[in-house]
C-alpha cells in the first residue's frame, strides 16, 4: 500500500514513452525519428489521453528527435495543446534526475505530463508507485513498450512533495494506430 504524500490537490503524472523508432544507419541516437509504427501509433497516445481525460498543464519532452515527433504527433490530436517545455535533461535520464525535473514543476500544475526513454520512465514509475488499481502495476512491471501511457495519481501541495512510494499507479495502456509496415 502507498505511503500518503499528505493533504492537498489531486495530481496527476503522465507518463509517455516514445513511439517506435527507426534506426537509420549513421544517425545519432539522439537524433532518431520515429519509425512507421511510431507515427500511427503516436497519434493513437495521443487520442487515448483525451478519451482519457488526462490532458495535461504542462508538458515536459526530452529534446531527441523521436521524443518530440511523439509529442507534436499527441499533442496534435488535441483541440488547444498544453505549454511544452523541452528538457535536455530528459534525454537518457535516471530516477533521481527525473524527480529532480519533476520537483521543479510549478505548484499550480495539476497534471504533469512526460515525455522521454526508457529504462529511465519505467524506472521511475515503478519508484514511485506505492500500489496500483488493478493488474496496472504486475503489467508496468513486465514492460513498458513504446507508446505506452502510465498515470501516477497522489495528493500533494506541490510537486517537491512527490517521493518513492506515494503514487497509485490509476492506468497502464499502450495505444497502437492500426497495422501496417
Amino acid at each position: 500500500m502507498s505511503r500518503r504524500a499528505g493533504t492537498g490537490p489531486l495530481r496527476r503524472l503522465v507518463v509517455l514513452r516514445h513511439a517506435k523508432s527507426a534506426r537509420p544507419e549513421g544517425v545519432p541516437d539522439s537524433r532518431r525519428p520515429l519509425a512507421p509504427r511510431g507515427l500511427r501509433d503516436a497519434p493513437a497516445a495521443g487520442r487515448a489521453l483525451a478519451e482519457a481525460d488526462l490532458l495535461p498543464d504542462l508538458a515536459l519532452c526530452s529534446t531527441a528527435v523521436r521524443a518530440r515527433q511523439t509529442w507534436q504527433l499527441a499533442s496534435g490530436e488535441w483541440g488547444t495543446p498544453p505549454p511544452v517545455r523541452y528538457e535536455p535533461r530528459l534525454y537518457g535520464a535516471d530516477v533521481p534526475t527525473l524527480l529532480d525535473v519533476v520537483r521543479e514543476t510549478p505548484p499550480e500544475v495539476e497534471t504533469l505530463l512526460l515525455v522521454g526513454h526508457n529504462p529511465g520512465l519505467e524506472d521511475l514509475l515503478l519508484a514511485l508507485a506505492g500500489d496500483g488499481l488493478d493488474d496496472t502495476l504486475e503489467r508496468l512491471r513486465t514492460k513498458f513498450p513504446t507508446s505506452a501511457v502510465a498515470v501516477l495519481a497522489w495528493h500533494g501541495t506541490g510537486w517537491p512533495a512527490l517521493a518513492p512510494g506515494v503514487a497509485l499507479l490509476t492506468s497502464f495502456t499502450v495505444p497502437r494506430g492500426g497495422t501496417g509496415t
